[in-house]
């Protein structure tokens, strides 16, 4: 379970050494957990900015001057340890309901006024820069930091000297190990994310140098929503014990991870961004909704979900890069023994969509004379890129009804259908669609990202 316990002696607390903003590699001076001693004089704990007295135990007096064994001294710091860490993931939890309805003003306020300089906003350079915003409207001090991966696009660069300015503030860049750079690169090339994944550029250049930012740290703050990503951000709490990363203190428990704009919709974070004047990156004007790294973001196009302009050659499950694993669901649904997939909502609901199973996706591939074209979706119900083309797919079934000469059909290839949809149907990624003429046997992949009625329609008409 996770934790985070900060420990005060009675006449002053240990922990409050001040960090200058420059340096988020701050060494960890005057921390104490209650895992490395338990000879304190006097304690209390501090939870959530709250302190409740806690009767020191040393454990040497205790063999000392009694009869009670090592031994049970030892089980007696072991109860206490758990009932204070019961007692503070508790108080995060409870903390997290209160301000679940809270506007992210009233969450970044709370924040700042919890951890003062032990705190830190982490700033990608996209539309997160309205947590820099909210921060400035509290009042109070607070710190940027941002990890420079060395492959940003221009735009970003230039957004980060202008928001420096704008805001009169020094965002405390972190950047990746030159050596591990260099060793990557001339092992495998530049571009190796395009042939085997982007998880090993993305954990040398962004997950690591985050980790050591965090570990000059207490808490930081996140532009995380749960609609950036339906299929594994949908879970996030508006503050949490961190379940990944270590903070100042070092061990489990000792990051707070806090999210200020979990509940709002993008619409919103823009129309806050358009209202107050912000500096924004230009590259939303160009189509650009999530932005990371120059070769490996691009515009989304109409009908595509934002998270698509994103590693594009990848499956929608991977889609992230690390820093928020621990927020990360695999997917909605659970996994049966025999490998299928069950208690999940269905998507393509139009009664005019044929669903395929196995064996008639099957068929319908050994047909070479068919009566009409068949045009089909392989989709994974939880895969937020099929959710975003469920409305123009189900448009397109509604409209092309009634003798247009064409069938509209969806066959779920994940589970124990992926390898079969890998081999047999041309499937690389989530949603991939299919045409099938009437006169041909091989179905025709549509290469478009474009999932727009109008632009598969077109399609349509060009190969059936």
């Amino acid at each position: 379970m996770a934790l985070a316990i900060n420990v005060y002696s009675s006449s002053s607390a240990i922990s409050t050494y001040s960090f200058p903003s420059s340096d988020l590699k701050a060494p960890q001076i005057g921390s104490l957990r209650l895992s490395d001693r338990i000879n304190v004089s006097s304690a209390s704990l501090s939870i959530s900015g709250k302190r409740s007295s806690v009767k020191a135990l040393n454990v040497q007096s205790i063999t000392k001057e009694s009869t009670v064994p090592p031994q049970a001294a030892s089980m007696v710091a072991s109860e206490i340890r758990e009932k204070v860490d019961v007692i503070e993931v508790e108080d995060f939890e409870e903390l997290a309901k209160k301000l679940e309805t809270a506007s992210p003003l009233e969450i970044m306020d709370k924040a700042l006024e919890k951890f003062g300089n032990d705190i830190a906003i982490a700033f990608s350079g996209a539309e997160d820069v309205a947590l820099i915003e909210y921060a400035h409207l509290t009042g109070r001090p607070y710190r940027v930091f941002s990890l420079d991966t060395g492959r940003l696009n221009p735009e970003t660069y230039r957004l980060f000297d202008t928001v420096e300015k704008h805001y009169g503030i020094r965002i405390e860049y972190m950047f990746p190990d030159a050596v591990e750079v260099q060793a990557l690169v001339r092992n495998k090339g530049l571009f190796s994310f395009y042939e085997d994944g982007h998880q090993e550029c993305c954990r040398i250049r962004k997950v690591r140098p985050l980790r050591r930012a965090l570990k000059g740290l207490r808490a930081w703050i996140t532009g995380q929503r749960k609609d950036q990503s339906p299929g594994t951000r949908s879970e996030i709490p508006v503050v949490q014990v961190d379940p990944v990363f270590e903070g100042l203190d070092g061990g489990a428990g000792s990051l707070v991870k806090w999210n200020p704009v979990a509940n709002v919709e993008g619409n919103d974070v823009w129309s806050f961004l358009r209202t107050m004047d912000v500096p924004v990156n230009t590259l939303h004007a160009a189509g650009y909704v999530s932005i990371g790294c120059e070769p490996c973001t691009r515009a989304v196009l109409p009908g595509q979900h934002e998270r698509e302009g994103r590693w594009w050659w990848e499956d929608a499950k991977a889609k992230e890069c690390g820093l928020h694993k621990g927020n990360i669901k695999e997917s909605n649904a659970t996994v049966n023994v025999n490998g299928t997939t069950s208690t999940v909502d269905d998507i393509f609901r139009s009664e005019n969509v044929v669903s395929l199973s196995r064996q008639g996706i099957e068929n319908l591939m050994k047909l070479e004379n068919r009566k009409e074209a068949w045009i089909v979706v392989l989709y994974a119900p939880w895969c937020p890129f099929c959710q975003a083309m469920e409305a123009s797919f189900d448009e397109l079934a509604d409209k092309l009804r009634g003798g247009d000469g064409v069938k509209v059909a969806k066959f779920r290839a994940d589970g124990d259908q992926k390898e079969f949809a890998k081999s047999e149907l041309q499937l690389g990624s989530f949603p991939t669609i299919l045409v099938f003429p009437k006169n041909s046997s091989r179905p025709i992949k549509y290469p478009s990202e474009k999932r727009d009625v109008d632009s598969l329609t077109s399609f349509l008409n060009l190969v059936r």
